[in-house]
């Protein structure tokens, strides 16, 4: 069904609205929610409608993956917006937004937004919104982007991984605050810095997953964010760390945030589900930055989601080509750091939230709500809601599945993911009313739009 069309009824047994689950029926017009009815009355207008029933599954809303890196253009053979989006549409995902690095150009500047838009321009599956890069000396391109609708800024105070997209120093975050500041954008900070060289390390094989994981110690992310705290608190701008993986520096946090600190956390799926101590040796699918840690600090950072003290989960995908993560030679220090899984992060959240008394409302709050809230969406994206887009995943959380390379969209299927058994499968992904994927199959065509709204309404674009 294309936007404009005939009146759609979805009706279920498992709505999960705001403030219930509820069985009843969701109206979509336009690709809009016009009406919602609780229990499972007849609805007057099913005669004039089309109607679907998910009879028992799950309606949730779409998921939104506020951190996803598509690498387009330049870097499409690593990934690319059709099979980004394809595999996001295939985990229940409707809105992903795009990182700006990893691209070639990135999106620093207004024209290279500009080369972004052209290069996704009908090649999305899921709606995307993007977000800006802060690189030294390119403050003035800021409010242009912003104008533009880019819905905020990523900076790393580490080297990136990739020399297009340099990492800054408290001066340029500083020059870039000003500029953001009476903007709603918000500042997102890959949190680790560099640290004196320590003595010498008690593993130096490079093979071993413990040699990379002293070489990334939770003291780069806390210092880091000691840093954007500081910043944050002086400028008032509203600042993220994007993929906490130091619950050490959780007390830190909380401590700013009681104090009206402007500061939101998320964290990612691999930090919540994978373990350090189960990495095999050169087994460098796991190798991400910051990188998995131990049992106990996964617990701390589930408390910390238990806690509202982490806002959001996400997926970080970020993907590479086969060939950079060296798994011939099992070199993790050398392969490239980037986990790939945006097809699969409904379930791997749901089963290990489901067994610590989370329920599908905070699966709501953690992967729709609050990363629409983060991105500026939520006036129309995030909830089931009258006025809201039609956006829903219908998904059976106790269905088992197996994870396997062979049934993953994302371009390169390399993810330490592979075989790992979940519960949770997603039967139907619905974006703006139009059903886009449905168990095992993306639709034809792509139908999702690019996100370019702004405060003061949609933004004026060249493309």
């Amino acid at each position: 069904m294309a936007d404009g069309e005939e009146l759609l009824i979805i009706k279920g047994n498992r709505i999960v609205l705001p403030d219930c689950i509820s069985s009843g029926s969701i109206s979509v017009k336009n690709g809009r929610i016009v009406g919602i009815e609780k229990g499972l009355h007849r609805n007057d207008r099913t005669l004039e409608a089309k109607v679907l029933d998910a009879g028992d599954l799950v309606i949730m809303p779409g998921v939104v993956d506020s951190h996803v890196h598509v690498n387009e253009p330049g870097r499409t053979d690593w990934e690319g917006f059709a099979t980004a989006t394809q595999a996001a549409a295939a985990g229940g995902i409707t809105t992903i937004v795009d990182m700006p690095l990893n691209s070639i150009p990135p999106t620093t500047t207004l024209d290279g937004f500009y080369t972004k838009l052209k290069s996704a321009r009908n090649k999305c599956w899921t709606d995307v919104a993007f977000w800006g890069g802060v690189v030294p000396g390119n403050q003035a391109e800021i409010k242009p982007m912003v104008n533009a609708g880019i819905k905020g800024f990523k900076c790393f105070l580490i080297h990136s991984g990739v020399d297009e997209f340099p990492c800054v120093a408290g001066n340029d975050v500083r020059l870039a605050m000003k500029q953001m500041q009476g903007t709603d954008a918000v500042f997102l900070f890959h949190a680790e810095v560099e640290l004196p060289a320590e003595a010498e390390s008690t593993s130096k094989d490079p093979a071993k997953y413990n040699t990379f994981l002293q070489s990334r110690p939770e003291a780069m992310e806390n210092q880091a964010i000691e840093l954007v705290i500081k910043l944050c608190t002086e400028y008032r701008v509203p600042c993220h760390i994007v993929h906490l993986s130091s619950a050490s520096a959780l007390p830190m946090i909380r401590k700013a945030r009681k104090e009206g600190v402007p500061l939101t956390i998320e964290t990612t799926h691999h930090y919540l589900s994978l373990l350090a101590e189960d990495v095999p040796d050169g087994a460098t699918q796991f190798k991400c930055c910051p990188p998995v840690r131990d049992a106990a600090n996964q617990e701390a950072l589930w408390e910390a989601l238990k806690s509202r003290d982490i806002d959001l989960v996400i997926s970080d995908h970020s993907p590479c080509t086969v060939d950079l993560k060296l798994l011939d030679r099992g070199d993790f220090m050398a392969a490239w750091g980037g986990i790939a899984g945006v097809q699969y992060g409904l379930s791997i959240f749901w089963s290990q939230a489901s067994t610590r008394g989370f329920s599908l409302h905070d699966v709501v709050r953690l992967m729709s709500e609050e990363p629409a809230k983060l991105s500026r969406l939520s006036h129309r994206k995030g909830k089931i809601a009258v006025g809201m887009d039609a956006d829903f995943v219908l998904w059976d959380p106790e269905e088992a599945v197996v994870i396997d390379q062979k049934i993953t969209r994302h371009k390169n299927k390399v993810t330490p993911y592979h075989n790992m058994k979940l519960r949770g499968v997603v039967h139907k992904t619905i974006l703006r009313g139009n059903v886009v994927y449905e168990r095992d199959r993306v639709c034809d065509h792509p139908a999702g739009q690019l996100l370019l709204e702004t405060e003061h309404g949609s933004a004026t674009s060249k493309i």
